[in-house]
């Protein structure tokens, strides 16, 4: 059953978002002591019960998708009541967490659960393009870290890196669903297939990689890093290489190998781009 509970808390998911959340709070803190522990562990509690109440919400759609109908509640591993309660438990703690840091803290972790549970997930059931609005989800956990270290939450430097964020999630889902995009026509879910061909959606998928790319290199010009050149060099040629691989999404082939292996990339990209931030800052 703990593995069961481990599943419905999407933990690879949640464990990106407690990693932003780190990110945002070592940029933004004079010193990082064990309070940055507050803001991580906090978002990942919230994280972990937003996910379990998402798979509580989509419970119908998961048992129609050959991906996701042996998650806990479609296979009938966990029942609803279970399900929750670790729900409940889970977004309690992490809110009681964040309120150590104080009450701005929390008001954007629950913003993050309110749009993901509230907004988006409701959303994918009426649009195939609630990717976007619901992209401002993996953008708010780094600007919890941010003010939990004491910064306001309009400067120049989060904004930068939420928006990097934000736009990266856009690319890094189509890439999902370049691949099992027929799974989530088998759900009944609006698909972006039914609107756009797969060469067409790979060519708007490189099209925001591209965009990706920019919102990366303008980072350092809002206060991101400390100026230097090697931090710019390392962007500029990270940025290349991803834009290098995403190359083959204009002559994209039948296989779905390709896109997948790409998905990788582009989460590979994020995190190099989040680590050497944060190696500008303290070394």
């Amino acid at each position: 059953m703990t593995k069961a509970f481990l599943e419905l808390a999407k933990i690879r998911i949640t464990t990106l978002a407690a990693v932003t959340a780190a990110v945002g709070y070592g940029l933004g803190a004079d010193r990082v002591g064990w309070e940055i522990l507050l803001p991580v562990l906090g978002v990942f509690l919230l994280g972990c019960g937003s996910a379990a109440l998402n798979q509580m919400q989509e419970r119908d759609l998961d048992a129609r998708m050959e991906r996701t109908k042996n998650r806990p509640l479609p296979s009938g591993r966990l029942t609803l009541m279970q399900a929750g309660a670790f729900a409940a438990l889970l977004i309690a703690l992490g809110c009681a967490v964040l309120a150590l840091r104080g009450p701005i803290v929390v008001a954007f972790g629950l913003l993050a659960l309110l749009w993901y549970n509230v907004v988006y997930t409701p959303l994918k059931r009426v649009t195939a393009f609630a990717v976007v609005p619901g992209a401002l989800i993996g953008a708010i956990p780094p600007v919890v870290g941010w003010t939990a270290a004491g910064r306001g939450p309009i400067e120049g430097p989060i904004l930068a890196l939420a928006f990097f964020l934000f736009v990266w999630q856009i690319p890094h889902f189509w890439l999902i669903l370049l691949y099992v995009g027929k799974d989530y026509e088998r759900a009944g879910l609006p698909s972006l297939h039914r609107v756009f061909s797969t060469r067409q959606l790979a060519r708007i998928t490189f099209v925001w990689i591209v965009a990706t790319g920019a919102t990366c290199l303008a980072m350092p010009v809002f206060g991101l890093g400390r100026g230097g050149w090697l931090l710019l060099l390392f962007l500029l040629l990270s940025t290349a290489w991803l834009l290098w691989q995403s190359a083959t999404l204009l002559r994209p082939a039948q296989d779905p190998k390709p896109f997948r292996g790409l998905f990788l990339k582009i989460n590979v990209y994020a995190l190099l781009v989040l680590v050497s931030l944060t190696v500008d800052k303290f070394v």
